[in-house]
Formats: structure tokens, C-alpha cells, sequence
């Protein structure tokens, strides 16, 4: 067998291999086999603690759910008492935002207005998470049938817009409750948590920890609730954040056209409504459309900054 050849190198050109007890390690060479194991929503998590946007959003949302969950906190009036005696009365003693024409503390309906609104959002937004969510999980991942009927039926709704729709049910309804007003909000707006899900799901169960749960005998459906869906549920999550903003800015908006919740159940829409004539005159419409567009922002910084962390490749769009 012939040598191999061997050619002369050019000086500067050696090659030098040190001893392996002469080349220092340094620590980034070094595997922290003790450091926890990362995830795509710990990253996220680390993410979203520096952002500022999600820092006050986060403060704004916990500050409007402190009032929802515990009014009597902010005022010990009743936002249902209202007197002639007091009607249109400025500011002062204890009632900081004043009277409206109706003689009511708009302060105190202001705080306890909150909890409807934010109720109903809450409220049409699990639901909207829930019916759209689980019939795109299923139609994405078993596809077939399943996945033509649910996609067409989706189709449908979507060519009904959610604000004309829920005016048309809404009038025909004798009692406009809150659970009436989520109801029918989920009703027609489920066709996009649908899709989104439907898409996650496609994409999440090609993957291969899918694949070898297969292989390790897992059962289709115990493969969809253990690895697909807490995979492909990022999109869903930043949707339901932004839609919980709008759910809560059409039931204000359903309110403020005489159809949405009933004028017995204190909320801001409502207020809104019934202080639109004295616009001109005074500025108690200011408080509760105040408060009103503070908590929809809120929600939807916090579904932007979600969707940054969730998605790093949006942040360099």
C-alpha cells in the first residue's frame, strides 16, 4: 500500500495542536448540566418581565380587577341611589366625579360599572376560547369530515359581522342579562378562535414528539391534550387577550344603542348612553368612557406584548 503523499508547507502555515492539559476551558465552553431546562413559554415569561408595555398593562388590568372583584375598596355608595335633589351637582363632599342628571354619583357608578363590563368580556371570552378553541383543536388534528363540516359551518359565521348580529339577537331577547350578552357575543365570534387553533394544531401535531408519542403506543386523543394543544396554544392565548378588549367594547357599544344589558344592571356602555345628551353641557360622559377605553387598551397591550414574546420573529417584521 503506497505511503501517503506528504507536501512541504509554506512558512506560517504549520498546523500546532497543544497538549490537552495546556488548553484552558473557558466557562461559556463549560455545560451547566445543573441549570433548569428551557421552554418556549419560560422564555416567554423572561420576555415579558422586561417590557414595559406589559409591566403597565399588567398593572392597569390587576388595578381594573381589584375593582370588579371588591368595588366597596373605592366607595361605600350605593351606584343605584339617585335623587332630583342632587341632579347635575359639581363635585365636592365625598362625591369626587359629581351628580348626573339623574341625581346618580357617577363616581360610584363609574367603579361599579366596571363589573359588568369586564364580566361580560371575561365571560364571552372564555367562551369564545372554549367553542372555538375545541372545535378547531379537533378539526385540525382529525381532519376529514370532521374537519369539512366544522370548516364550512365556520364559513357561515363568518360572513355574519359580530356587531350586526348581535343587535338582530339581542332585540329579540326579552331578558338581556349578562350571560345572555357573552352568550351571544361567543355565538358569533368563535369562528376565528377556531381557525387559529385549527392552524396550530396542523402545524403542531407534524411535529416529532408527536411522532414518537405514536411510536410509543399513545393514544391520538391522549397525544392531542398532552402534547398538541399545550404546544399550539400560544396563537389562542394572544387572540382571546385582544378579543377580551373588543367583547368588552361592543357590549358597551350594544348598551349604548338601548339593546345590550338591561338598564337595571349598572355598567359603563349604559352610563354612557344616558349622559350622551349633556356632551355639550358638561363633562360626566368624560369618567366612565375614561375608564371604559383605559381597560381596553390595557387588554390590548397585553395581548401585543404576549404576541411579542410568544413570537419573537414579530418583533423584526
Amino acid at each position: 500500500m503506497p505511503e501517503p503523499s506528504t507536501r512541504e508547507t509554506r512558512p506560517g502555515q504549520e498546523h500546532f495542536v497543544a497538549p490537552p492539559d495546556e488548553v484552558e476551558v473557558l466557562a461559556t465552553d463549560r455545560l451547566d448540566e445543573t441549570a433548569a431546562p428551557t421552554s418556549v413559554w419560560r422564555d416567554a415569561w423572561r420576555q415579558l418581565r422586561r417590557n414595559p408595555i406589559f409591566l403597565v398593562a399588567a398593572v392597569l388590568i390587576a388595578f381594573v380587577l381589584l375593582v370588579v372583584a371588591w368595588p366597596g375598596l373605592f366607595t361605600d355608595l350605593d351606584p343605584r341611589y339617585c335623587s332630583g335633589d342632587f341632579s347635575m351637582r359639581p363635585p365636592g363632599g365625598g362625591h369626587p366625579f359629581g351628580f348626573d342628571k339623574q341625581g346618580c354619583d357617577i363616581y360610584a357608578r363609574t367603579i361599579y360599572g366596571a363589573r359588568a363590563s369586564v364580566a361580560t368580556g371575561v365571560g364571552a371570552t372564555l367562551l369564545f376560547v372554549l367553542i372555538g378553541g375545541t372545535l378547531g383543536a379537533f378539526a385540525g388534528y382529525y381532519g376529514g369530515l370532521l374537519d369539512s363540516i366544522v370548516s364550512r359551518v365556520a364559513e357561515i359565521f363568518y360572513a355574519l359581522p359580530l356587531m350586526l348580529a348581535a343587535i338582530v339577537v339581542m332585540q329579540l331577547l326579552e331578558s338581556r342579562t349578562i350571560f345572555t350578552v357573552m352568550l351571544t357575543l361567543a355565538s358569533f365570534s368563535w369562528p376565528q378562535a377556531a381557525r387559529i387553533a385549527r392552524a396550530a394544531v396542523i402545524q403542531a401535531k407534524n411535529s416529532e414528539y408527536v411522532t414518537a408519542a405514536k411510536a410509543l403506543g399513545v393514544s391520538r386523543f391522549r397525544t392531542l391534550i398532552r402534547h398538541v394543544l399545550p404546544n399550539s396554544a400560544g396563537p389562542l392565548i394572544v387572540v382571546s387577550t385582544i378579543s377580551l378588549g373588543v367583547f368588552i367594547v361592543t357590549e358597551a357599544t350594544l348598551s349604548y344603542l338601548g339593546v345590550g344589558l338591561s338598564r337595571t344592571i349598572v355598567s359603563w356602555g349604559a352610563d354612557i348612553a344616558a349622559d350622551q345628551k349633556e356632551i355639550r353641557t358638561s363633562g360626566i360622559l368624560f369618567y366612565p368612557a375614561t375608564a371604559l377605553a383605559l381597560t381596553v387598551l390595557s387588554f390590548i397591550l397585553l395581548g401585543d406584548a404576549v404576541r411579542d414574546a410568544l413570537d419573537p420573529k414579530a418583533r423584526k417584521r
